[in-house]
Formats: structure tokens, C-alpha cells, sequence
């Protein structure tokens, strides 16, 4: 397991959790022994919103395969989709596309830093794995614990970009304006997620943006999570009055297939032609063919609706089960991406038992539960029985750790434990 930190099985329960699929359809996987999952787990860690192996997305990517996916010259579907892009978005003007989420938004930071002149960057949430974002661990026990991810060592970071990575905690706008009165004038940018666990408070968004104007930051607004969970497009049309510089697009937008996407104002986006980015792999047809599709899909079949509705039950489900059988547990997150964690004693140990059972019940299934189209209220209902299975076992059970057939889950996702 070398690739994506969230699919690791010491996330889930090492030594049981199968780590290898062989198919996926719908909402079902299978794994490599031909065992088939109802899987209610993380949906390909966000990425598959309309479910595994979507007939209209795949039948749009195998004509575009049959069209040939690369060639001396340029798609013209990157083309359709800026406009889309723009569409669904009327506060921006252009559009830069890369096939990665963390890459992305490096390439945003890096085309604020260009339009500024600076070089230093305010923060809220999670934002991916590269220098700029890690290099606010340097000479810290834990700058980003707070940021999704605890312990991310910032070894091979440049020790030279210590200093300019400050974080600060969603709906605390009294830490950002600390940040601006100490390195206002050298703020190339301030970049938050619009959403992850709470509800923004009233007037924060607002606040953010009237910090930005005054220091001259570029406002980055993450969606790479939050994106097309609530609509088809940014979370941030929902939830905020005010409109971001930049916006950062990744996960759902290609339904599985690698595209991503940073949205501008003209004004910051026209600082990419005085800076180098640029990549091979970012022009091929593939992304945006998939993106397309699947804008159009999620568009026509309002499955943010559907995303919420699919979550709430299942947050619904999750409290009153809990309830029912006498199970300490708290649930958050936005919806459509819903968790919840055992409190008390041994969490990560019954964390690791729920899996097992469920497992055992033929649901993949975490205690983080991330909807997509697939999802049909008979699934849900299949799922929440299982639980309810899970939840009175695990409630009559004196000694959870002796019940383990696997290691319990390793620690290290801070704000979804």
C-alpha cells in the first residue's frame, strides 16, 4: 500500500479489511477471493459521487478512448468544460486543469503567489501533501493536528519555507485576524475548505473575505471534499453570500477518473502565464470527457439532493441505534460524508470490531459512511440493520479487544476519529 494514505488497511482493521478490489459496480465491490460488499465505507475516498463504474461516465470515456485520448494538439472537451466550469460559477473567469487534488491546489497557491508578489499563506483545513501546505509542521510538534491529519512529518520539506504556512481553525476568524496583524503585508494567500464537520458561523465567510480585500490576499476556497456533495458544483454557492478569488475542484468531479480543476476571477488566473505550469498528462481527453459527463449527470439527476437526503439518514440511523443499545457515540460531518466515533473505552478496538462484523454481514463499511447516487433507500435500510447487528454485539461485549481478528485501526485522522 504505497499510494493514498486514506485507503491504507491499517485505517480500517489490518489483517481483515480486504485491501484489493477485483470490481466495482454501482455500490457494490468485490474483492480479490470474488466476495461481494455492499460498500457504505468511502466511496472511493470521495471521488465516485455517482457510484463505482457509472454506465454514462464510462460509455462517454470509451468513445472518447475510441477517438483516440492524446495527440499533438489539445482536446477541445477542456474547452466545453471551462465553459461549464464557468457556468455553474458566475464570479469566475478562467480555468486551469490538473489531474490531482493536492496538485491543484499547489497550482492555485502558486498562481496567487505570482499575482501578489508574496510569498506567505493563511490556511484552514486540509489541503494535501505538498511543500507549501506541510512546510507549517516545520519547527512545530503539530501545526496541521488540527487540520484532519495529526502527525504529518514534514521530512523533505524545505527547511528554507518554514514561516509561510499559518493555520487557523474554522469559524475562528480572531486566528486569522492574529495571522494578518503579523504577516498581513506579506499574505499571498488565505485558502480554507468551505466546509468539513461544522456548520460555518454566521458572518465567518464574510469575514474571511473582508480580511482578504483589506490585505490584498487571494481568497482560495478548497472543494476538493466539499464539491458537488450539495450541488453540481461548490459547496461554497450554497453556504456562503460572498464569492471566493479562486476555487479548487478534484475527487467527484471526474467520478473516479483523475481531473481537477482551479476556477478564477481574470484578474488573480491571468498570473499562470507569468509563472511555469505545466504538464503532459494534464491535457489528456480522459479527465475532462469524464468530467463532463459526469456535470451533466450529476446536473439532471439533482444528486446533491439525493446525496444529503441518503446522509441524513444514515446520521439518523447511526444516533438512534447507538441509543438503542446503550453505545456512547457522537456523529458529524457535512451529510453527504458522514461519520461517527465510539467514545468511552477501547474506541479504536470497537471501531475495528464494528468493521469485522459488518464485514461479516457483507457490508465494507467504517465508521465514516460517504453517499453517492448509487445509494438507494433499500441499501440504507440493508446497512442500518447490519449496524443494528453490530451495535448489540458490541454493546453486550465486556472484552472487545479479545474479539479481534485483526489489528484495530491506526490513529492519525485527528478530526475523524
Amino acid at each position: 500500500m504505497t499510494q493514498l494514505l486514506s485507503k491504507h488497511p491499517d485505517r480500517f482493521t489490518l489483517g481483515v479489511w480486504p485491501g484489493y478490489f477485483s470490481k466495482a459496480s454501482g455500490a457494490h465491490v468485490w474483492d480479490l477471493d470474488g466476495n461481494k460488499f455492499l460498500d457504505m465505507s468511502i466511496g472511493g475516498i470521495g471521488a465516485t459521487v455517482l457510484g463505482y463504474a457509472d454506465p454514462d461516465v464510462d460509455q462517454a470515456v470509451r468513445r472518447a478512448i475510441d477517438a483516440g485520448v492524446a495527440s499533438s494538439l489539445n482536446c477541445a472537451e477542456e474547452v466545453e468544460l471551462a465553459d461549464q466550469l464557468c457556468e455553474l460559477h458566475p464570479w469566475a473567469d478562467q480555468v486551469r486543469f490538473g489531474r490531482g487534488g493536492g496538485e491543484t491546489m499547489a497550482m492555485a497557491v502558486r498562481i496567487a503567489r505570482a499575482a501578489t508578489g508574496r510569498d506567505k499563506v493563511a490556511f484552514c483545513g486540509y489541503h494535501g501533501w505538498h511543500d507549501w501546505y506541510l512546510a507549517a509542521n516545520i519547527g512545530t510538534e503539530n501545526a496541521l493536528g488540527e487540520h484532519l491529519i495529526a502527525g504529518l512529518k514534514p521530512t523533505g520539506v524545505p527547511k528554507g519555507l518554514a514561516g509561510t504556512a499559518f493555520p487557523f481553525r474554522y469559524n475562528r476568524i480572531d486566528e486569522l485576524e492574529a495571522i494578518i496583524a503579523a504577516h498581513g503585508s506579506e499574505l499571498a494567500a488565505i485558502v480554507m475548505e468551505p466546509i468539513r464537520n461544522e456548520e460555518p458561523a454566521p458572518g465567518f465567510f464574510t469575514s474571511v473575505r473582508a480580511l482578504a480585500d483589506s490585505t490584498g490576499a487571494v481568497l482560495i476556497v478548497d472543494e476538493i471534499s466539499a464539491g458537488l456533495r450539495f450541488n453540481t458544483g461548490g459547496a461554497h454557492m450554497v453556504l456562503f453570500d460572498q464569492r471566493p478569488d479562486m476555487a479548487v475542484f478534484a475527487k467527484a468531479l471526474g467520478n473516479g477518473y483523475p481531473v481537477s480543476a482551479v476556477i478564477g476571477r481574470r484578474s488573480v488566473m491571468e498570473a499562470a502565464r507569468s509563472t511555469f505550469i505545466s504538464s503532459t498528462n494534464w491535457t489528456d481527453r480522459i479527465g475532462p470527457v469524464a468530467a463532463l459527463a459526469t456535470l451533466e449527470k450529476h446536473q439532471r439527476t439533482e444528486a446533491g439532493k439525493h446525496l444529503v437526503r441518503i446522509g441524513t439518514l444514515v446520521q439518523q440511523g447511526w444516533a438512534e441505534l447507538a441509543a438503542r443499545h446503550g453505545l456512547d457515540i457522537h456523529v458529524g460531518g457535512i451529510k453527504p460524508m458522514s461519520h461517527f466515533a465510539f467514545d468511552g473505552e477501547h474506541p479504536q478496538e470497537k471501531k475495528a470490531y464494528f468493521i469485522q462484523l459488518m464485514l461479516g454481514q457483507g457490508i465494507l463499511a467504517s465508521n465514516l459512511m460517504y453517499a453517492m447516487l448509487a445509494h438507494t433507500d433499500e441499501h440504507v435500510a440493508t446497512y442500518l440493520a447490519a449496524c443494528d447487528k453490530a451495535f448489540s454485539v458490541i454493546a453486550a461485549e465486556r472484552d472487545v479487544p479479545s474479539k479481534l481478528k485483526g489489528a484495530p485501526s491506526a490513529t492519525g485522522f485527528g478530526r475523524l476519529a
